[in-house]
């Protein structure tokens, strides 16, 4: 968070951007402002939403920023702690550790699902007590120190560590010797540098800060409760972002440039603690490796520091390692498998890192937009470790396809000791860690699957491939008028079966086919979607499964867990209740944790075992303190479509001071799909929309037809082919219905907000529906879906595949845009957008503000200086700017100082830097 004084140096760095982009409105945007700025904070502007004739009496309500301030996220997540379990499992046994926290302090817990037993790991108060003797600080029950909490010695102790300043005297410690090693790993920030494809600019050295705290490792023995000190303890190393290990841990393979390196286990453990050992011996497998067509993936500018942090100055052969491509192996760790592909002849874009030091920085990507002629090419590779050699797998099928290679699902265990490794990565790599591939699907390494889809998704193949040789054989074929969705392939006994997914009766089901690729049942069926396969007993012939919309009477997003027999009988609810729930299975297959809740009832998790059985209750979300501050719950809703039959389901959330009497604004918040929709099904009580509510408005998130994926098929493409449009209709009967029934809901001063997708929406809603939303803020949109990425915009708009007399193919795309409607604005419309995005490039805002330029339109715009999509680093900011945008449209009265109050309050409520154990 920046202090109050830094954010008037953003303000001048945000106005400065501005000023420089010539198409942006720059006069007539503080032209619009001089004559929409109301005479006094209590009257309401002469543009803005006519009150209501009570309103106009009684004059506007001032916004209720103090209690806003008082829910939102940061606020909240001190009133309310854990929503969830997250389990451990045990090396050796079903058993598992968890921690939660209340008010009270954080606990942690045993449980033993054989014996329904649920036990503290440890007494908190005793651990305290041994924990102040062994360090010299002063510790109690509810402010535990530890970190890293991980299971050792064959599940029969446990090691954790304790952070402690840098100069504390220690009882009993051996004398300590400080290297290079240990403040690297307390965060030192060393030499820094930035590059481009063009090559690297001179690194700004930087004097190393002096490293604050410092680790004390301990180990907790689980049957005697004894608390050792690891004094002569050294931490192995954070596993590197560019380790691709095989499952026998026997062999890393990595990218160098970009090209293919592996090594074994003793180099690796040399390179991992020392990258700058010149002693480490390499194999190098391939040297076909270029720039965009690489066995190393594409780094952003943030990657690039914070591997060269990690590094430390790495100078070891040909430079730095760089992440490889996503790398699958075989079970048996004899192959691995690679998707690699060629993007030489794609297009280039770019983002300047304006905050770069000493000068901003171009960014170059390589970006297939919708309707592109040169798009990526893929190709499928699989390598022998013995031979070092590789060979091509056969994958043509269409023009243009993609490739995905099938993998098998990753054991909780397997997560678990992951993480093990990664423990301290998102600290030391900035938040760019490494990722947990997985292995391929196939037990044994002499086949493989994989999945190829045409350009249009209206064909998917499912294939087997003989590593040895490359020649694949197709297995199971989907065909589709529209595009299909997938999801992830499973085998039983090394492939003698197969169990796919598939929509084809309009329905998300499984279907059961032998290993030719002939159909031997449906597993489900019905007038439900099928979801996640949790586990199946090969022995018992039983498959465990999500699934929602099959039990009458519930809102048909809720998840539940079934059991269903391979042969398509015996199918059973396991987790019964009209709640959503979120599941995660022990390795075994014979237990479950299930945290279910509603946006209006408090998360409980429970323990159930294959059969449905409740064994152990394992936390309920105290939510205590979180009412006592005044909280209510969200309110969940029914209304119908603009149709009249369709059904669609969402959430309104009212003021905590709700006043039935009054009329209130309506802001809805929306992201139109159609991967997903928007709208909360879970307690969240950090959604940003709460706090927005508190200010005097009614928020609403509400689904619409083509929203989501977990209906049915007729829902999910209801916009297929009219992306811009199909869900606006939706959007504003759902609100004139509630209006008619809640009297308080004043249709007359609605706004609209989201991100991303949303943003797109919120201004395709005032352009396309002017005299219905009266106030957009629009952040991130995809306004031109023919600037965006190909894979979004062509599946969900489609794209035509036309074939020509010559025996050649060629695509057709063309999709409605946002600029095209800029004439019809009326409302008040603000543009946000991150001058980092390369994702939603900033080019999609800009292009739409150049509209409405032209359109003589005046409309707001704001630029994020160092935002990428997410606008997650300056996420309150964003908030306080959202909601004061919203309060002076929809309410006319709104702040007009230069200080964000409510964050300068929150900072100086901040703690300080200064170590406290």
């Amino acid at each position: 968070m920046k202090e109050p004084a830094q954010q008037a140096t953003i303000r001048h760095l945000l106005w400065s951007m501005l000023c420089l982009v010539t198409f942006v409105f720059t006069a007539s945007a503080l032209t619009a402002l001089a004559h929409a700025s109301p005479k006094h904070p209590n009257q309401f502007p002469a543009n803005a939403a006519a009150p209501t004739p009570a309103e106009a009496a009684l004059g506007p309500v001032k916004p209720n920023y103090t209690l806003a301030a008082r829910f939102v996220p940061s606020q909240v997540s001190k009133l309310v702690f854990d929503t969830a379990v997250a389990p451990h499992w045990f090396e050796l046994s079903d058993r598992f550790w968890y921690s939660y926290e209340t008010p009270e302090g954080a606990r942690y817990w045993i449980v033993d699902p054989v014996r329904r037993l649920k036990t503290p790991l440890f007494d908190n108060a005793k651990l305290a007590a041994q924990l102040s003797v062994l360090t010299g600080y002063p510790y109690d029950a509810q402010h535990l120190p530890i970190k890293n909490l991980k299971l050792v010695k064959k599940d029969t102790a446990v090691q954790f560590d304790v952070e402690v300043s840098k100069d504390a005297v220690i009882p009993n410690e051996p004398k300590r010797q400080e290297n290079d090693e240990e403040t690297i790993q307390e965060g030192v920030n060393h030499n820094q540098g930035q590059q481009n494809q063009q090559g690297e600019q001179a690194q700004q050295a930087k004097e190393p800060a002096k490293p604050k705290t410092r680790k004390i490792y301990f180990e907790y023995d689980l049957a005697s409760g004894k608390l050792n000190r690891l004094d002569a303890f050294e931490a192995p190393p954070v596993k590197p972002i560019w380790a691709s290990i095989s499952p026998d841990e026997k062999t890393v393979v990595f990218a160098r440039g970009d090209n293919l390196y592996m090594m074994d286990a003793a180099n690796y453990a040399k390179a991992a603690k020392n990258p700058g050992d010149k002693s480490v011996v390499e194999t190098q497998l391939t040297t076909d490796g270029v720039a965009k067509y690489s066995y190393a993936r594409h780094l952003i500018t943030e990657e690039i520091d914070a591997l060269k942090k990690f590094q430390k100055g790495d100078t070891n052969k040909a430079g730095p390692r760089w992440p490889a491509v996503p790398i699958f192996w075989s079970k048996d760790s004899k192959k691995f498998a690679l998707v690699r592909a060629d993007e030489r002849k794609v297009g280039d874009l770019w983002v300047i890192h304006t905050l770069a030091n000493p000068r901003p920085i171009l960014e170059t990507y390589s970006y297939a937009m919708a309707g592109d002629v040169n798009v990526p090419q893929f190709e499928l590779l699989v390598f022998d470790v013995a031979s070092k050699q590789h060979v091509f797998v056969q994958t043509a099928g269409f023009k243009d396809q993609s490739l995905t290679i099938a993998t098998d699902r990753i054991l909780a265990r397997d997560r678990e000791h992951e993480l093990q490794q990664l423990q301290g990565e998102k600290r030391d790599f900035g938040g760019y860690g490494g990722r947990m591939e997985g292995s391929w699907l196939s037990d044994s390494s002499d086949k493989l699957y994989f999945i190829r889809s045409s350009r249009d998704l209206h064909r998917i193949d499912v294939c087997v491939a003989d590593t040895a040789t490359g020649v694949s054989k197709v297995l199971i074929k989907e065909r589709s008028n529209i595009d299909m969705d997938t999801k992830p392939l499973r085998q039983i006994d090394n492939g003698r079966e197969l169990i796919w997914w598939s929509e084809r009766d309009g329905w998300g089901h499984y279907y059961l086919y032998d290993s030719a690729g002939n159909l031997k049942n449906q597993i489900t069926s019905g007038p439900y979607m099928a979801d996640e396969i949790l586990s199946i007993d090969d022995k018992t012939r039983v498959m465990y499964f999500t699934a929602n919309g099959r039990e009458s009477g519930e809102d048909p997003y809720d998840k539940h867990l079934y059991r269903v027999n391979l042969d398509g009988t015996g199918l059973k609810l396991i987790t019964p209740g009209k709640f959503n729930d979120s599941i995660s299975a022990a390795d075994s297959g014979k237990y479950f944790i299930d945290t279910f809740s509603r946006v209006d009832t408090p998360p409980k998790s429970v323990l159930y075992d294959d059969q449905g059985t409740a064994l152990v209750n394992l936390g309920t979300t105290d939510v205590s303190r979180l009412l006592a501050a005044g909280y209510k719950y969200p309110e969940p809703f029914h209304v119908k479509a603009a149709d009249g039959i369709s059904d669609l389901y969402g959430v309104m959330i009212k003021p905590f001071d709700f006043d039935p009497s009054r009329k209130y604004p309506v802001i809805e918040y929306v992201y139109p799909g159609p991967q997903t929709e928007s709208v909360q099904r879970s307690f969240n009580p950090k959604d940003q929309n709460i706090a927005l509510a508190q200010l005097g408005f009614i928020v609403i998130e509400v689904g619409n037809r083509g929203g989501s994926p977990n209906r049915d098929k007729w829902y999910d493409s209801y916009g297929y082919g009219n992306l811009r449009d199909y869900g606006l209709a939706d959007k504003e009967v759902a609100a004139e219905e509630l209006a008619a029934i809640h009297p308080y809901i004043d249709i007359n001063r609605v706004g609209i907000w989201g991100h991303s997708g949303g943003g797109f929406m919120t201004a395709a809603a005032l352009l396309q529906y002017p005299d219905f939303f009266k106030v957009g803020w629009s952040e991130s949109g995809n306004h031109e879906n023919n600037v965006y990425n190909k894979y979004w915009s062509e599946k969900y708009s489609g794209i035509k595949e036309v074939d020509e007399k010559n025996g050649t193919v060629k695509f057709l795309y063309n999709i409605e845009k946002n600029s095209e409607l800029a004439k019809n604005l009326k409302g008040h419309l603000m543009l946000t957008t991150g001058d980092m995005d390369n994702n939603v490039h900033m080019a999609n805002t800009m292009r739409l503000a150049q509209a409405l330029i032209k359109a003589d339109k005046r409309f707001d715009m704001f630029v994020f200086p160092g935002l990428r999509h997410s606008y997650m680093p300056d996420a309150e900011y964003v908030f306080w700017m959202r909601a004061n945008y919203f309060c002076k449209w929809l309410l006319g009265s709104s702040e007009t100082g230069p200080d964000v109050l409510e964050l300068a309050r929150e900072h100086q409520a901040m703690p300080s830097d200064k170590f406290n154990p």
